[in-house]
C-alpha cells in the first residue's frame, strides 16, 4: 500500500480559492470566494479539505497530518501558470533592443544580423544538454516566483533536427524541475532561411517527418503556427493545421499580433487558445467571444516592443474568456515577470483582481486544456503560492514587486 501523507497549512489570513467562477466574461471582485483564516489539509499531492484552520485543526490531529503553522501573516493562491513562453532558447537579444528603443526598424535589425534568426543562430548552436540547462534555470526562476505550470514552446530550432533537439531538452528540464513544463513544438514560428523550399513546403516536411516523432516519444501534445505576413498566411497553414488536427494534437495560434486574421484561424481550427491579439478589432473580439477558443494576452510583448496592449477589457466585456502570460522570449518579451505584466495590464486596461488573478490562475490552466489546478478545491494538485500580507489586493497594487514567500508544489514546499 502508498504511504499517505496529510499536511496542514494554516492559519491563513486570506485564501482566495478561485472557485465557482465563470471560465468566460468579465469578473468583480465580489465574486471572488475568500476563506478568512483558513487551513489547507492536503493528502499526497492533493488538496483534501479547505476551510477555517479552526474546524480543520483537530481532524488533522486526529489523522496525525504534518502540521505547518504559520507566523505572521499571508494570503494563498493557487500556483500561477504561464500559458505562453519561449523560454528554451540560446543567446541574448540585448542589441535589438537597444535598436530598436534607438528608432530602428525590424527589417534594419534584421540586416545588422538580430531578429528570430539571430535566436535560431545561438540556440542550434547550444548543444541538448546546454540547451535544458538553460531552460532549467529559467523555469525554476519562475517557480521561485510562484509560477507552478509553465507552458514552453520550441521555434528556434526551425528544422527537423533542432526543433526535436529544443522539444528533448524541454523533457528534460521538466525532469529535473519541481515545475510542470508543457511543451508545445512551434516549429511553424517562421520558414528558416536555410530551407530550400516554399513556406508550405516547410510545413508539410515539419508535418510528415516531426509530428510522427512528437507523439513516438511523448515530446509534445500541442501545435503552435505563428500567423502573419512575416511568418505564415491563413492560407498557409490550413493542410497543416488540418494535419495536427488529424493526428490528435491541441492547437494554439500566435494570432493578430501585428495584423488581423489569425484569430479566424484559430477558431474555424477549434484552438484551445488564440494568443497576442494586439491588432484585433471588434470583428475578432466578437468572434472570440462566441467561441470555446481562450484569448491569450501577452502584455510582455507589448512592453519590449513599445505597442498597444491586447484589447483585454473588450474582450471581457464581450463575453471571451482571458488569460495572461509572459511570453517569455530572448526578442519580444525578455523580462519574464508574469506578476508584474499582469499587474500593469490591469492598469492600462482597467481589469479587475479578480479578472487579473484568473487570468492567471485557472484560466490560464484551461488555455493549456489543464483542469486539475489553478484553484484550491478538494481533488486538485495542492499548488499553492503565499503571499506575506493580510490583504490580497496588496499583490496587484504593488504590480509584482510582493513576490510569494513560500511555494508548494503538489504538496511539497519548494
Amino acid at each position: 500500500m502508498p504511504t499517505i501523507k496529510h499536511t496542514l497549512i494554516g492559519p491563513i489570513r486570506q485564501a482566495l480559492t478561485m472557485s465557482n467562477l465563470p471560465l468566460k466574461g468579465a469578473l468583480h471582485d465580489g465574486q471572488l470566494e475568500i476563506i478568512q483564516e483558513a487551513g489547507i489539509l492536503i493528502k499526497n499531492d492533493k488538496i483534501h479539505q479547505i476551510g477555517s484552520y479552526w474546524d480543520l485543526y483537530p481532524e488533522a490531529q486526529s489523522i496525525g497530518a504534518e502540521m505547518v503553522t504559520l507566523k505572521g501573516d499571508f494570503v494563498a493562491l493557487p500556483g500561477l501558470i504561464d500559458c505562453h513562453t519561449h523560454i528554451c532558447f540560446g543567446g541574448s537579444r540585448a542589441q535589438d533592443y537597444a535598436m530598436r528603443n534607438a528608432g530602428k526598424s525590424y527589417l534594419e535589425i534584421a540586416k545588422a544580423g538580430g531578429g528570430i534568426w539571430d535566436t535560431v543562430t545561438q540556440t542550434r548552436k547550444a548543444n541538448l544538454e546546454k540547451l535544458a540547462q538553460l531552460t532549467l534555470q529559467r523555469a525554476n526562476r519562475h517557480l521561485k516566483d510562484g509560477i507552478t505550470t509553465i507552458e514552453v514552446k520550441s521555434g528556434y530550432g526551425l528544422s527537423l533536427e533542432e526543433e526535436l533537439k529544443m522539444l528533448r531538452a524541454i523533457k528534460m528540464a521538466n525532469e529535473n524541475t519541481n515545475a510542470d513544463l508543457i511543451p508545445t513544438c512551434l516549429a511553424a514560428h517562421i520558414k528558416p532561411r536555410d530551407f530550400e523550399g516554399t513556406h508550405r513546403d516547410y510545413l508539410k516536411v515539419i508535418a510528415e517527418e516531426v509530428f510522427p516523432i512528437l507523439k513516438e516519444e511523448g515530446l509534445a501534445n500541442r501545435i503552435d503556427a505563428f500567423i502573419e505576413e512575416t511568418a505564415f498566411t491563413l492560407e498557409d497553414i490550413q493542410s497543416y493545421f488540418q494535419k495536427a488536427k488529424e493526428m490528435g494534437f491541441d492547437i494554439t495560434v500566435h494570432a493578430d499580433q501585428f495584423h488581423a486574421g489569425g484569430s479566424q484561424v484559430a477558431i474555424d481550427f477549434g484552438a484551445i487558445s488564440a494568443d497576442h491579439l494586439e491588432a484585433s478589432t471588434e470583428k475578432e473580439i466578437k468572434l472570440l467571444a462566441a467561441s470555446g477558443t481562450i484569448a491569450v494576452a501577452l502584455p510582455g510583448a507589448s512592453m519590449g516592443l513599445g505597442v498597444a496592449y491586447t484589447p483585454a477589457r473588450k474582450l471581457l466585456d464581450a463575453g471571451a474568456s482571458l488569460a495572461i502570460a509572459s511570453d517569455w522570449n530572448p526578442g519580444s518579451a525578455p523580462m519574464g515577470d508574469l506578476l508584474m505584466q499582469a499587474s500593469v495590464l490591469g492598469t492600462f486596461e482597467k481589469l479587475s483582481n479578480a479578472e487579473v488573478l484568473a487570468g492567471i490562475t485557472y484560466r490560464a490552466g484551461a488555455a493549456l486544456g489543464l483542469d486539475d489546478r489553478g484553484q484550491l478545491a478538494p481533488g486538485l494538485l495542492a499548488d499553492i503560492i503565499l503571499f506575506p500580507t493580510d490583504d490580497y489586493r496588496e499583490i496587484t497594487y504593488q504590480q509584482g514587486r510582493l513576490k510569494p514567500l513560500k511555494v508548494y508544489k503538489k504538496g511539497v514546499e519548494v
